[in-house]
């Protein structure tokens, strides 16, 4: 006969190991970290060889770029042959005075070009050009002789003619010197797009 259960009591029932709440955590949190330095790697490729953030120090390309705006270059479509220079580009480059120190200027010449000034209008292969990106108070009216750009060369200028040390100074820029297009505005938020 065998002892009848206490009804005080409760039944026995066995309690799960603890640590199975704690392996599903801790394999949650591997997954996460695995995943955010995943992004970060890509982020720091894509910042290296694809886009890099700059910052507009100056007056030289008023209206168009401010002083301390913030803007992304595209370091893979030149480096890579995956685009031209074109005329009109805003690129950033070495300044050959001192490659130390990063210029942003905007394209007029391309090699072979013949680039001549006259008081202030600019016309390549005898053609006056059309410049919507400089505003009449951001003129000049100087005056440079015809300047037949080297190869491999191109002939850069402010869009602030009055206020920019460019081609017309210290003469045209080699490519190896170019190693960004700028293409878009990311600060201030009032003025985030992209560069025409």
């Amino acid at each position: 006969m065998s002892p009848a259960a206490d009804p005080e009591l409760p039944p026995l029932t066995p309690t799960p190991p603890d640590n199975m709440g704690t392996r599903a955590a801790i394999a949650a949190a591997v997954r996460w970290l695995r995943d955010l330095l995943l992004a970060v790697i890509i982020l720091v490729l894509v910042i290296q060889f694809i886009y890099r953030p700059v910052k507009v120090e100056g007056t030289s390309m008023q209206p168009s770029l401010e002083d301390q705006d913030r803007i992304f270059i595209n370091k893979f479509i030149y480096q890579f042959g995956m685009g031209d220079i074109g005329r009109g580009d805003t690129v950033v480059f070495s300044y050959p005075g001192d490659p130390s120190k990063s210029y942003i200027k905007r394209i007029i010449g391309l090699p072979g070009d013949r680039v001549t000034i006259n008081e202030g209008n600019v016309s390549v292969n005898g053609a006056l050009l059309t410049e919507t990106y400089v505003p009449p108070a951001y003129r000049d009216t100087q005056t440079i002789g015809e300047v037949i750009v080297p190869p491999d060369c191109y002939y850069v200028l402010g869009d602030h003619r009055s206020s920019s040390n460019d081609s017309r100074s210290w003469g045209p820029v080699h490519r190896r010197h170019i190693f960004g297009k700028a293409v878009f505005v990311y600060w201030p938020l009032d003025k985030m797009g992209l560069i025409r």
